[in-house]
């Protein structure tokens, strides 16, 4: 800034600390003489989006923890525990029941292969994530994760409330439709949707709206859309989508909610079953 650099340019000069998203937004602040305005739009979006995505991380991380836990557990158990007690059932020469010898027999091939075992979940893990790091593995993950019951919905919500809260907060800040829909394509997180975006940049360059260039992939849905072309047709599209994003991130909230609720019953079952 000292030697006569603009703000938006020594910004993106850090792209791991300020995105192009952010970068963008201050440019335009910058040219319409509205930075205090942008910089109090950049916090609230911050706040919104890192409110939202920790809500999904906090319900996420609990099961996580809880099975990890118990996976530990068990380990131990048919590693350390288990051994002792088998050497006193085989020696009574009495017959050992069909599940006795089948937790004999997993604690046997911990034992022997557990190290082999280990060394391939970790090389399997290592390629697996060189593979998401593709762009072909990119897509797949990001597929999978569109496919995953319940969760899926989850997802979806998520990045609807995204791509509405970014394009609002990018058209209210005096951005040209067709780069907010580049710029909220670079910071959904998602290779599906953001071919989506891509191709509605396409589609917006031929001509089309908004609403018909997001139409046909069957991601987007008809009430968004409906809502959208709303907005194009009254000229009030940034509070259309304003209404969106708020409509979305309650949603997501409530899914997470119940998320949550679901999961603790089920890992009282889980467990339960595991040490049965």
């Amino acid at each position: 800034l000292q030697s006569g650099s603009s703000i938006s340019a020594a910004l993106s000069k850090h792209p791991k600390v300020f995105s192009e998203f952010y970068v963008s937004m201050v440019k335009a602040g910058e040219e319409s003489g509205k930075l205090d305005e942008i910089f109090e739009y950049l916090a609230s979006y911050l706040d919104r989006t890192y409110a939202l995505s920790s809500k999904v991380r906090g319900a996420l991380i609990y099961p996580a923890f809880v099975m990890m836990t118990f996976i530990t557990v068990m380990i131990l158990m048919f590693t350390m525990v288990i051994p002792k007690i088998s050497a006193i059932l085989v020696e009574s020469g009495q017959d050992i029941p069909i599940y006795t010898k089948i937790v004999l027999g997993i604690s046997n091939f911990l034992v022997g292969y557990g190290f082999i075992l280990l060394a391939l979940v970790i090389v399997g893990g290592f390629f697996l994530y060189r593979f998401i790091e593709t762009p072909v593995g990119k897509v797949a993950f990001d597929n999978f994760k569109l496919s995953i019951p319940y969760l899926s919905n989850l997802y979806r919500k998520l990045y609807w409330a995204r791509l509405a809260d970014n394009m609002n907060t990018m058209l209210v800040s005096g951005i040209p439709m067709i780069r907010a829909l580049e710029l909220t394509s670079s910071v959904i997180n998602n290779t599906i949707y953001q071919k989506i975006l891509a191709d509605a940049v396409d589609s917006v360059k031929a001509g089309k709206t908004v609403s018909e260039s997001l139409s046909g992939n069957g991601e987007i849905p008809g009430i968004m859309l409906q809502m959208i072309k709303v907005g194009e047709e009254s000229g009030e599209l940034g509070s259309i989508l304003k209404t969106l994003a708020r409509f979305y991130s309650r949603e997501v909230v409530t899914a997470v909610d119940a998320l949550v609720g679901l999961i603790e019953p089920l890992m009282i079952v889980l467990l339960g079953a595991g040490v049965a």
